[in-house]
C-alpha cells in the first residue's frame, strides 16, 4: 500500500557510506522510509533523519518498494532470499531494487525468488560515492521489466541525476562491472603518471592542475586531486571492493572470450595493495603503492587550484 499522499511505502536493506547516503536523500525527499542494517547502530544513525528502524529484513516485507545496497553478492542473497529475508515475508514486496555491485549470477537467483512470490526486481547498480549521491550526482544503470523499472521511475530519480534502462535481465549487473574496471584501470593510470611526474620533481599539484584543465581532465580526475596531493584517504571506495569487481570484470571477460590485458594487470596492483595491507583506506591510495615501487616516500602537498 501506499501512504496517504500517493507515495509509496519505502524499504531500505543497508545503512553502510553509500546506502546510507542515499535513504537520506529518499527521507529527504519526504518517502516513508523503513531500514534494516546488521549492524544496528548505522540504521539507527538514519532515525535522525526520519527513518524507522527494523530487526529483519523480512520486517519490510510488506512495503511497496524494497531497496537493497549491500557489499557482495553472498550478502544480496542472505537478506532476500535467505532465512528471515524480506522475500520470506507475507506478503512479499511489490518491487525489489538492488543498487549494489554484484555478480550476474546472484542476481538472476534473486530475480526468480522474486518472481516465484510476485516481486518485480530491478537490479539497479549505482556509479558514484556517497559525496556525489549527496549532491545529485550519482547515476544508475538499471535492468529488469520495463513495467516495474517505469513505476519506480520517480523514486530512482530523487536518487541520481540519471537512471537509464539497459535492458528486461541483468545487463545492469555488467554495465556497472565495465564502469568499476574502467575505474580501476584510470585509477591506476592516473597514479602511475602522478609518480612519474612526482619522481622528475613536479609536484603532484602543479601536474594535476595541469592535467585537470586539460582535454583529459574530467569530474572524476579532479575528484581524486585532493587525495593525490594532499595524501587524504578518506574512504569513498575501498581497494578490497574495488578488487572484488575487477575480479568480476574478469570472470566475465572470461566467460564471453573478450581479452582485458590491461584491467588484468590493473587487477594484480590493487591485489597488491590490499595485500599491502591497505583495506580501510580510499582507493586513490594506489598512488602510495606506486610510489614504494617507483623508491619514492611521498609527502602531502597543497593543492595550487580551486577544483572541488
Amino acid at each position: 500500500m501506499t501512504e496517504g499522499n500517493g507515495m509509496p511505502r519505502i524499504g531500505w536493506i543497508g545503512a553502510g557510506r553509500m546506502g546510507a547516503a542515499m535513504a537520506r536523500r529518499l527521507l529527504a525527499a519526504g518517502y516513508q522510509v523503513c531500514v534494516y542494517n546488521r549492524t544496528r547502530a548505522k540504521a539507527e544513525a538514519l532515525a535522525e533523519d526520519g527513518a524507522t528502524v527494523v530487526d529483519r529484513p523480512v520486517d519490510l516485507a510488506d512495503r511497496d518498494l524494497v531497496f537493497t545496497m549491500v557489499s557482495a553478492s553472498d550478502d544480496l542473497l542472505a537478506v532476500t532470499s535467505g532465512q528471515d529475508g524480506v522475500l520470506w515475508g507475507e506478503p512479499a514486496p511489490g518491487v525489489l531494487i538492488d543498487c549494489s555491485t554484484v555478480s550476474a549470477e546472484a542476481s538472476s537467483r534473486v530475480r526468480q525468488a522474486g518472481r516465484e512470490r510476485g516481486t518485480a526486481f530491478l537490479a539497479a547498480p549505482v556509479s558514484g560515492n556517497p559525496y556525489a549521491v549527496a549532491d545529485g550526482l550519482a547515476t544508475l544503470a538499471v535492468s529488469g521489466p520495463k513495467g516495474a523499472y517505469s513505476n519506480a521511475r520517480p523514486v530512482l530519480e530523487q536518487l541520481a541525476a540519471k537512471a537509464t534502462h539497459v535492458g528486461e535481465q541483468e545487463e545492469a549487473r555488467l554495465v556497472k562491472i565495465c564502469h568499476n574496471a574502467m575505474l580501476g584501470v584510470l585509477t591506476q593510470s592516473l597514479a602511475e603518471v602522478t609518480v612519474l611526474a612526482n619522481k622528475a620533481g613536479i609536484s603532484r599539484a602543479a601536474f594535476l592542475e595541469f592535467l585537470n584543465n586539460s582535454v583529459l581532465g574530467s569530474h572524476f580526475t579532479r575528484s581524486k586531486t585532493q587525495a593525490l596531493v594532499e595524501l587524504d584517504f578518506t574512504p569513498t571506495f575501498t581497494p578490497p571492493l574495488l578488487s572484488k569487481d575487477l575480479e568480476l570484470a574478469l570472470a566475465a571477460a572470461r566467460e564471453l572470450t573478450v581479452p582485458m590485458l590491461v584491467t588484468a594487470d590493473a587487477a594484480q596492483l590493487v591485489t597488491s595493495a590490499v595485500g599491502a595491507g591497505y583495506h580501510d583506506e580510499d582507493f586513490a591510495v594506489l598512488v602510495l603503492e606506486q610510489a614504494r615501487r617507483s623508491g619514492l616516500t611521498l609527502q602531502p602537498e597543497h593543492r595550487t587550484d580551486e577544483i572541488d
